[in-house]
Parts: C-alpha cells; structure tokens; sequence
C-alpha cells in the first residue's frame, strides 16, 4: 500500500505597498485531486501535542485521516504490513499532508521544543459515539532516533 502525501507552498503575503504582512499556505483544493472520490473531508479539527510527546499509538477501522502540521513540526509513523514508514510535516517540511488510511496505525510526535498543530482532516467525520479508537503496538519503534 501506498502511503500518499502533499507538499503546500507557502506564499508570501504583502500590505498594499508591497511590504509582507504574513504568508498563506493552502492545505486544501479540489483541483490538487488529492483525495480520492468519496474520500474528500468531512470534519476539519485541530489538535495539539506538546513538545518531545506523543500522541497514540491507535489505528481507525473506519476513518481515514489526513494529517497537517501547521505550526511546528511533527514526526508521522505509520506501521504498515512492509513495516514502519516515517513522515514528516510542519513548517520545516512544506506543510506536508499525510494520508492515514483506515486500518493502518498511527503514532505522531512532536518535534522541538514548542508545541506543534495539527489538523487531521478525516472522512467520515468524528463523532463521540463512533468508538473507533483502537490502541496499536509501536513498542519496537525507536522514538528517540
């Protein structure tokens, strides 16, 4: 399986004379066909993980996520039948979305020493009474390395 990602380009945005007053980073067009049909977002959420933590391991059999780091920088690892793939997302990665498709764990780490955003995109979207959070063993992934 083919895990797919995404780089956004970050644009500088100026003031009516020219001078920058922030940037723009596009994390989602539907002319970039990205996500497959029957697969686009249904929720967007923000979630946040503190400096050198961890949030999961756990795996969906039912969502697929679509991960974004848009403030700091994350690690993604997904254990996948060949094994670990690592990825990354945040300021220093191009903003790079990640695909989590149903059934494949997931850990994410944070990286530095702020804390890190992340959007997670999913389809379907989460509801407290989907109970599809299910625990995973990355108990041989080295997270220091």
């Amino acid at each position: 399986m083919e895990i797919r990602t995404i780089s956004h380009k970050k644009f500088t945005t100026k003031d009516e004379d020219g001078d920058a007053n922030g940037f723009l980073v596009p994390l989602y067009n539907i002319h970039d066909k990205f996500f497959a049909e029957g697969k686009e977002p249904q929720q967007v959420y923000l979630t946040t993980i503190l400096p050198n933590k961890i949030k999961g391991p756990h795996l969906h059999f039912i969502r697929t996520g679509f991960f974004t780091c848009i403030k700091g920088n994350v690690r993604v690892v997904l254990k996948t039948d060949t094994g670990y793939e690592v990825f990354f997302s945040g300021e220093d990665h191009e903003y790079n979305s990640i695909e989590v498709p149903t059934g494949i764990p997931a850990a994410v780490q944070c990286l530095g020493d702020e804390e890190a955003y992340l959007l997670n995109m999913p389809n379907p979207a989460w509801t407290p009474e989907m109970n599809d959070e299910h625990s995973a063993d990355f108990s041989d992934f080295d997270f220091n390395s």
